[in-house]
């Protein structure tokens, strides 16, 4: 299954990381190792995540409260938005 990562959602990814990175490096190590973690997991179980309202599904990186936005095909996982669970969606 291929994995792919739209615009946006590699932009949030960075813009998450860089922020921890500024803080604490090993910090944002962790964070990123657990994302990746659990989009690894979500290749090998695409349905893992709760449906959300607009056809995508929503998994959470546990422990940390990044909520990942993905949908799901034969073929693929796209990954469409990465963000802190605090967050307010953004209006499209």
């Amino acid at each position: 299954m291929k994995l792919r990562f739209t615009i946006r959602a590699a932009a949030e990814l960075d813009e998450i990381l860089s922020y921890i990175d500024d803080r604490s490096p090993q910090g944002a190590l962790h964070v990123k190792k657990r994302i990746h973690a659990v989009i690894g997991l979500l290749l090998q179980h695409p349905g893992a995540g709760r449906p959300t309202v607009r056809g995508m599904r929503r998994v959470v990186a546990y422990p940390y409260p990044y909520l990942i936005f993905y949908r799901a095909t034969e073929q693929e996982i796209v990954i469409h938005g990465i963000r802190h669970s605090a967050r307010k969606p953004a209006r499209q």
